[in-house]
């Protein structure tokens, strides 16, 4: 079932039947309370600028689809909503899926960010194909794609997709660009790929049976020892703006331009020779029955929301197809309460749920960090 919400840029799959789909069709929710749909197997582009959330549905089957998705995004009090996500059902196979959020930044971000939704999968696809059939002699046919493969894939894609942002056509990237962090969950597995400071947490219970939220990735800063190693070897500058002083911006070498948050991203080809980088950070889990739920967001989300309280906002969310907007809501009254004078972030959540709800979870919640650096 697909419900469109009019307020809002809101896209909500709940419980995941194959009953409205058909094989092959992509929905977007295009905005203003439009849904519209095409029959396809790759992820269109288009030029409405409201598309901020998109699903694409591959399958025919349920077995081994999450047990609902929600999904919300919301523009902050910036001019445009640089923000977009996408979740990918029968990535590859019935039983594969793949969710990303993508936060645009500079002039043009919003334009790179949705590029990116539109074409990475499809390229992490491709890239994964072009190495089964390098290695064809050495696997057996119809076995899953290991995560070391995916790995290689992911990496690879993330490659190519720089190179052809950089290639596309009235499109100056100089200094804009987006982050990413995508999952593809291949059964009980999840390989995560991270550039940039979006973030992606677990929600899973305990032996006590309290909610404790894992992060699954490192935010890549500039103040992180490896990425700053690498980016003043490159020559470019890290320091804090005065009015600023708890973030760290990339200068150039010999200008106090552009001033970017991130570590690593797509597109800002104006300072990629002085350490920014579109190489992924990759890491893998295996989920258990424990496992309850995957929370994808952009940093207008963590930047006043800690993990803890996210995940016990989605748990607590009686209507689990709300808990996307819910986590949003709080963002943005946190954004108001903190910093009133300050312009509020998009804000872009992707939550997934592994399992079916349970009643007899204590909403007591821990926080671990289980990222690789």
């Amino acid at each position: 079932m697909i419900r469109c919400d009019n307020n809002a840029a809101e896209l909500l799959i709940a419980p995941l039947t194959r009953e409205p789909h058909q094989k092959g069709q992509t929905f977007v929710f295009v905005g203003m309370g439009n849904c519209t749909s095409f029959a396809s197997s790759e992820v269109k582009e288009d030029n409405d600028t409201h598309d901020n959330v998109l699903l694409m549905d591959e399958t025919v089957h349920s077995n081994g689809c999450p047990k609902l998705v929600s999904i919300y995004s919301q523009q902050g009090t910036k001019e445009k909503n640089q923000d977009s996500a996408l979740f990918y059902q029968g990535f590859g196979t019935e039983e594969q899926s793949f969710c990303g959020v993508f936060d645009g930044h500079g002039m043009n971000g919003h334009i790179v960010s949705k590029l990116v939704r539109n074409r990475l999968p499809g390229l992490i696809l491709r890239q994964q194909k072009a190495f089964a059939d390098e290695d064809y002699e050495e696997t057996s046919s119809g076995e899953p794609v290991s995560s070391s493969e995916w790995r290689r894939a992911c990496v690879s894609a993330f490659k190519v997709m720089d190179k052809e942002i950089k290639r596309e056509k009235n499109l100056d990237c100089s200094w804009s660009g987006t982050t990413a962090v995508t999952i593809i969950m291949q059964g009980k597995d999840l390989i995560i790929s991270n550039l940039g400071d979006s973030r992606a947490i677990l929600g899973t219970i305990s032996r006590n049976d309290e909610l404790t939220a894992v992060q699954l990735t490192t935010d890549l800063k500039p103040d992180l020892p490896n990425e700053s190693e690498r980016i003043k070897k490159c020559n470019g500058r890290i320091f804090a703006l005065q009015a600023e002083p708890s973030i760290q911006r990339v200068w150039l070498p010999n200008d106090d331009f552009p001033g970017i948050a991130m570590s690593r991203s797509f597109g800002d080809f104006g300072i990629k020779n002085y350490g920014i980088i579109a190489i992924p950070q990759m890491s893998f889990r295996r989920t258990t029955n424990k496992d309850q739920f995957v929370v994808l967001a952009t940093d207008g989300v963590w930047d006043v929301l800690t993990n803890n309280e996210v995940a016990s906002i989605v748990w607590s969310v009686k209507n689990g197809e709300k808990a996307a907007i819910a986590v949003v809501h709080a963002a943005v009254s946190a954004w108001k309460q903190r910093y009133p004078s300050t312009k509020i972030d998009d804000c872009t959540v992707i939550c997934v749920f592994l399992q079916e709800r349970s009643q007899d979870i204590h909403i007591v919640c821990k926080e671990t960090n289980t990222s690789i650096n």
